[in-house]
Parts: C-alpha cells; sequence; structure tokens
C-alpha cells in the first residue's frame, strides 16, 4: 500500500486542515513539560531532606519520598496526557472516551495551577500554564463531534 496524502479543499474547515499540527504540537508541550515537572519536584525534594522539613510531625524522610512520588507521578501522566493528541495525531481520529477524559483532566489540573500560578509565581508562569491549556481545548475542538455522512441521513418525508 503506498500513501496518498489527502487533498485539502475549499470545503474543509480550518479545523479539520490543522487539526493534526494542533494535536502535535500539543504533544510536544506535554512531552516537554512532563521533565520539567519531575525537576521541580526533584528541587523541592531536596530542600526537604536538606532542611529536615515536616508538615505536622510527618517524618522527614517520608515528605522526601513523597515529594520524590508526587514528581515522577505527574511526569508520567503528563506523558500520557501527551500521548493521546501524539496518537490522535497520527490516526487523524478523535481520541476515544478515556483519552477525552484524560485530556480534560488535564485541561482542569492546568486551570487550576494557572489560578494558583499567578499569585505564587507570576504572569509567566499563568501565560505558561494557559498556552498549555489553550491547546488542549484547541486539540478536543479540533477533533470534535464526527461528521455526519449526507448519504446515511434519510430523506425528509
Amino acid at each position: 500500500m503506498s500513501y496518498v496524502p489527502e487533498v485539502t479543499t475549499a470545503s474543509q474547515g480550518v479545523a479539520e486542515v490543522a487539526r493534526r499540527p494542533i494535536a502535535l504540537v500539543t504533544a510536544a508541550v506535554l512531552f516537554l513539560e512532563a521533565p520539567g515537572i519531575v525537576a521541580i519536584n526533584a528541587v523541592m525534594a531536596r530542600f526537604v531532606k536538606a532542611q529536615s522539613m515536616s508538615l505536622d510531625g510527618l517524618d522527614p524522610d517520608a515528605m522526601y519520598t513523597g515529594t520524590w512520588a508526587l514528581g515522577i507521578g505527574s511526569g508520567v501522566l503528563l506523558l500520557l496526557c501527551g500521548l493521546v493528541p501524539l496518537v490522535a495525531a497520527i490516526r487523524d481520529r478523535r481520541p476515544g472516551r478515556p483519552g477525552r477524559a484524560l485530556l480534560i483532566g488535564c485541561a482542569v489540573v492546568h486551570g487550576v495551577l494557572g489560578a494558583v500560578a499567578v499569585g505564587l509565581l507570576g504572569w509567566a508562569a499563568f501565560a505558561f500554564l494557559m498556552l498549555v491549556l489553550g491547546l488542549i481545548v484547541l486539540t478536543l475542538v479540533a477533533y470534535g463531534e464526527p461528521k455526519a455522512d449526507v448519504e446515511a441521513v434519510p430523506a425528509p418525508a
């Protein structure tokens, strides 16, 4: 079988033409964000370990281990979230229900973190998180409901 590229026609919308690049950019950003989250948690874990910090009497070693676990878990989840738009772009089909649920959850987390980050880290962190949120939502919208075939719809009586 040979690959035959699709020809863009005037009847195709912008979302149909741009959805693959949008999904690929979303996947790339999520793949780049994953090691960043792990690195941020690694720095926080080093501070916890160096200063023997504890929260309400918790063991400092448990805090250190928990910070690493949160960082690694968040990184793995971001990689999974990045796989969803990557697979959607490769197949040029919308993600399945679990994939859409994963992306929606990722979008909600980015929205909440953006609201928190604007107060703690500043507008640059907020802008980055909102950019990622926008890419995730744009990917979900671009691969929206499948179009119904005109021929499959019965003629009105």
